[in-house]
């Protein structure tokens, strides 16, 4: 088992820094394309055989230092009991969003091996073909919270900030179900063997400051706590989209790495985190469409200033494009490679 994920993870001193992409596992690689012909995503999802063969796809294909399981933020919220489909055009699309209380006590804390059996299947499989460490995930509660009240994605969260500032209670209802849904959702990932997992908080950068810290910050501090003392030797990643504002709020959360995008330089990261994180980024998805040798020089900047932080785990700042190349993707990982070493 190549182990040098884990090892960064902890911030232990390694040979070269690991690197692994978000959405690792897409559209961008035809093997993919090749899987996802023949059923819908969601099909693809919840069919533990298909699932593992696209997990396991660009470990072999990019030369990555960790897979992560393929699946959706939003599977655990159709166990929670909303009706879940994925459009072509509009994406996730949750029939009846949840901006009532009756709408939020019908939820319910879903048991993951009763309701998404198929998830832990999945990582068995897995991890008994796999040379590199699997990581679980989850959406983080605000970022599952804003799907299900807005129906799916949204421009400005309108419905999302209107509960949190006229309806607090009600906000504060859901978010604690939510919360315990994910605990109970890692901490089931963990015991089928994912070996880390990341709290995905997508649209936590849509709040001001405050907002975050009193909103969204508290849930994920919870979901952090209860997991590590379940599982203290597993790493927790938080991965703080449109992060910059707020990373020193953040680097609360308890995890032993936190994720960051692309939109803060690497430096000022490491300033506002200190010397106690593992440090996760930064390279913008869209940096892949430069030519090879420039990817080289993005790659090398991030390396250098990340080197006074406590750890690094090289990885884009979002989700790889489906347009990206795969040659460049693959040219990535051996510079982050080739350049760590030396």
């Amino acid at each position: 088992m190549n182990d040098v994920f884990l090892k960064a993870c902890r911030g232990e001193k390694v040979e070269y820094t690991p690197v692994w992409l978000m959405r690792q596992a897409g559209r961008y690689l035809p093997e993919y394309q090749a899987v996802r012909g023949n059923v819908d995503f969601l099909t693809l999802c919840k069919t533990p055989e298909l699932a593992a063969k696209v997990t396991l796809q660009p470990v072999d294909i990019l030369g990555v230092d960790a897979a992560i399981l393929f699946s959706d933020i939003l599977i655990a919220v159709e166990a929670m009991g909303m009706n879940l489909e994925f459009s072509d055009k509009k994406g996730p699309v949750l029939s009846e969003p949840i901006r009532t209380k009756s709408a939020v006590a019908r939820l319910t804390v879903p048991d993951t091996e009763d309701s998404m059996p198929f998830v832990l299947e999945t990582i068995k499989i897995l991890r008994k073909e796999l040379k590199v460490p699997l990581i679980g995930f989850s959406g983080a509660p605000f970022t599952l919270a804003t799907y299900m009240i807005e129906g799916g994605s949204s421009k400005n969260f309108l419905h999302t900030k209107k509960m949190m500032f006229q309806n607090r209670g009600l906000f504060d209802y859901l978010m604690k179900k939510l919360t315990k849904t994910v605990i109970s959702y890692l901490s089931a990932q963990i015991v089928a063997g994912a070996q880390a997992v990341q709290l995905f908080d997508s649209w936590a950068g849509v709040l001001a400051p405050s907002d975050y810290k009193e909103s969204a910050l508290p849930y994920v501090k919870k979901a952090v706590t209860a997991i590590r003392k379940e599982h203290p030797e597993t790493p927790i990643i938080y991965f703080v989209n449109d992060c910059a504002g707020i990373l020193k709020d953040a680097k609360k959360s308890g995890a032993d790495v936190i994720g960051i995008d692309w939109r803060v330089d690497m430096s000022e990261a490491v300033k506002k985190l200190g010397k106690k994180v593992v440090i996760q980024g930064n390279l913008d998805p869209c940096a892949l469409f430069l030519p090879k040798e420039m990817i080289d020089d993005r790659v090398i900047d991030i390396l250098d200033k990340a080197k006074a932080a406590k750890g690094h785990i090289f990885n884009l700042g979002h989700g790889i494009l489906p347009e990206t190349p795969v040659e460049n993707a693959i040219a990535m990982v051996e510079a982050v490679h080739k350049y760590s070493r030396s």
